[in-house]
């Protein structure tokens, strides 16, 4: 299964309040809450504005969190929409294509692409939300062998893949998300991937992970950024930005 399968419940409506969630067990809420900790904490996580990151297979885009502006890149598409209104522009060098079945094509997927990719830049920060339910399920170890605590995550009717299940392991030493694994139903037995959460570094007031690698095959995700402000008419660019630090 390719990286970009993988989708989430992020929602964009409670994507900055670290809320409790009521399906939670207190076990799990108490272990979401750790690493929400060490990653920053609620207020750094809500009051960081934009996000950018690489995305596998070429894509870059820059999230505003207050605005639901999503600017999104690949090869000779650009495209700048609101995840709000959900109306928006395509380019494809500079050229308005907005009209055309590829353009209409590149809209109708930004929604569901900004929930799976921002699902794999944020989910620590999301083991809380409405409409997750989160269940503690054990100390277990990761693939390097380090002490896990094991939360169990499936969906309420949220995102574009409600049916999915995660296990995220959360190493017991730092609070910080070790692992994750994805299961395409909550029925399956054996996830279709498992991949390292690591290579942490601080950006902005947070502390985000660009590791993704599975036991043997190295993937990260690159130029991730957090800011407060981005340069004038980024976010309305036509043609592909230089990519913010």
């Amino acid at each position: 299964m390719s990286a970009a399968a993988a989708g989430g419940a992020l929602l964009l409506g409670c994507s900055a309040n670290g809320t409790a969630n009521a399906n939670a067990d207190p076990k799990a809420t108490a272990v979401a809450d750790r690493v929400m900790t060490a990653m920053g904490g609620a207020d750094a996580w809500k009051n960081t504005r934009f996000l950018a990151w690489d995305f596998f297979g070429g894509q870059y885009q820059i999230w505003d969190k207050q605005t639901g502006d999503f600017h999104w890149e690949k090869d000779t598409l650009v495209a700048n929409y609101n995840l709000n209104t959900k109306q928006g522009h395509v380019y494809s060098r500079g050229r308005d294509i907005s009209a055309s079945p590829a353009g209409q094509q590149v809209l109708e997927t930004l929604t569901p692409t900004w929930i799976n990719n921002s699902y794999w830049l944020v989910m620590p920060f999301k083991l809380n939300d409405p409409g997750v339910n989160l269940t503690y399920k054990g100390e277990g170890k990761t693939m390097d062998g380090a002490p896990a605590d094991v939360l169990g995550m499936t969906f309420n009717k949220v995102g574009v893949t409600p049916d999915n299940r995660y296990e995220v392991l959360v190493n017991r030493a730092t609070g910080l998300v070790d692992e994750w694994a994805y299961f395409p139903k909550a029925t399956d037995a054996q996830p279709a991937f498992r991949r390292h959460w690591n290579e942490y570094a601080r950006h902005g007031q947070l502390l985000l992970a660009s590791g993704r690698s599975e036991a043997d095959k190295p993937a990260q995700l690159d130029h991730i950024a957090a800011a407060q402000t981005v340069p004038e008419g980024v976010m309305t660019s036509q043609m592909p930005v230089t990519k913010i630090q």
